[in-house]
């Protein structure tokens, strides 16, 4: 059986797969996408708070990825490399909508309502309350000025490093702590009535 697991294409790293994929090999690619998709969907959807915007940057980036690969070298970790093509795709929507001057809702915020969710409730729903408490933390994140968004999302939501963020953001670690840090708090006050 250990042989078997041997040859799953799961035992290699996102940098031996980008590597197989430089080399020719479509299964590999195949294989990244497949690792970062609904990731890097979710990594959008806090920026833009639209699902299908956030579909088509992803798509956007992996056909990035697949023209873009030799661009790749492995002085930085992939998935650094893969966030970063999502977030600058991700910036570049944002700043077309500023010019556009068109304030896009999200399905979510159209169809917002008041909800009392008495105390806990054995009867409630459970799916509902979860539903009804990421969409609280959706709304407390969008609130956040954009410096301490990306990094709340990159840390707490897709739980990369600190170390990877700064990479990403480009700031150096400390300001990345910091940043977070204070994300954190000012979320904390958001939704101090959930406890």
């Amino acid at each position: 059986m250990s042989s078997d697991k041997q040859h799953s294409p799961f035992v290699y790293t996102d940098e031996q797969l980008i590597a197989r994929f430089q080399s020719g090999d479509e299964g590999a690619y195949i294989e990244l996408v497949n690792r970062y998709k609904d990731r890097l969907t979710n990594f959008v959807y806090q920026f833009l708070g639209d699902v299908e915007q956030a579909e088509d940057i992803v798509q956007d980036t992996m056909l990035k990825l697949y023209e873009k690969k030799h661009y790749y070298r492995e002085i930085a970790k992939f998935s650094t490399w893969i966030y970063t093509i999502a977030r600058n795709l991700a910036n570049t929507e944002l700043r077309k909508r500023k010019r556009r001057k068109t304030t896009y809702l999200s399905r979510m915020s159209r169809e917002e309502r008041e909800y009392e969710i008495p105390a806990v409730q054995p009867n409630l729903d459970e799916n509902l309350q979860n539903e009804f408490i990421m969409e609280r933390v959706h709304q407390a994140i969008k609130k956040l000025p954009e410096h301490f968004k990306t990094v709340i999302i990159l840390r707490d939501l897709e739980e990369l490093s600190y170390d990877d963020i700064s990479n990403i953001v480009g700031v150096p670690l400390g300001t990345i702590k910091s940043r977070i840090n204070r994300a954190r708090l000012q979320l904390q006050a958001e939704l101090q009535d959930l406890k």
